[in-house]
């Protein structure tokens, strides 16, 4: 892990069983690359993480490890996803999943949930966004103790003046009514609002938001830019959060 990675780590809750034992995910993709990625990001907020690349080791991991929870690609080798949660569940039948693939259709998603998944996230994605989403699931089957609970609850809201910003739900609200911004917007908004004051270059906000392998240039940041104020300023001419350091980038002004 590099050391910014590390240090990200050290600022990142650890979530764990009431008895203090950690999570157990277990990660299967047959993209050695998504995989590791995805392991990693589950490892940074303390979880014990196994991976596979087909459905029949995964099998054979989740019969000896008994995994708290399932991240799981569609189209696999050996089985498929759907064919692996339906196997898993015959001995362990209440493990939350989370199905991750690059399916995006009416029907994919249907017969992904109707095979018993509980959520469903589409490639490309975040792996914060991820980390959301099986952190909800956990809470919804009650797997996270009551003080990691609270602990969550505390990091969900970020209040900036009349702007509230609640990430695990990948909502903002600005005098109590939510927003209708776009997955872009909002990653924008919380990458500027978790750097309260200060200046974030365009190519910094272009690599961390639309990510490293993202084709496109800074102007790409300043539409989103444009959008995001029109969305959330009372005045986006004159806007009052999100503010312009002309050469340079933007940062997120503390209105409290």
């Amino acid at each position: 892990m590099s050391s910014k990675a590390t240090e990200i780590a050290k600022n990142l809750p650890t979530l764990e069983h009431p008895d203090g034992s950690p999570i157990r995910a277990l990660v299967v993709d047959d993209e050695e690359m998504l995989k590791e990625l995805v392991s990693m990001g589950l490892k940074m907020i303390g979880w014990e993480v196994q991976s596979a690349g087909d459905g029949p080791t995964a099998l054979a991991i989740a019969r000896d490890w008994r995994p708290d929870v399932l991240v799981l690609d569609i189209m696999m080798p050996g089985f498929d996803g759907l064919e692996l949660l339906d196997r898993i569940r015959k001995f362990y039948p209440e493990v939350p999943c989370l199905f991750l693939t690059a399916k995006d259709s009416v029907d994919n998603r249907i017969e992904g949930l109707a095979a018993g998944a509980d959520d469903y996230v589409t490639k490309p994605f975040s792996n914060r966004e991820l980390q959301a989403r099986v952190k909800a699931l956990l809470r919804r089957s009650e797997i996270l103790s009551v003080d990691n609970q609270e602990v969550e609850a505390k990091l969900q809201s970020i209040q900036i003046g009349d702007l509230e910003i609640l990430p695990d739900a990948y909502v903002a609200k600005k005098y109590g009514e939510e927003l209708e911004l776009t997955h872009r917007e909002f990653e924008l908004l919380y990458h500027l609002a978790t750097h309260i004051g200060q200046v974030i270059t365009r190519e910094h906000l272009l690599e961390t938001v639309w990510g490293y392998d993202y084709f496109g240039d800074v102007r790409t940041v300043d539409v989103t830019i444009r959008r995001l104020r029109e969305k959330i300023e009372d005045t986006p001419s004159r806007p009052d959060y999100i503010l312009t350091r002309r050469g340079v980038g933007y940062y997120m002004r503390n209105n409290d």
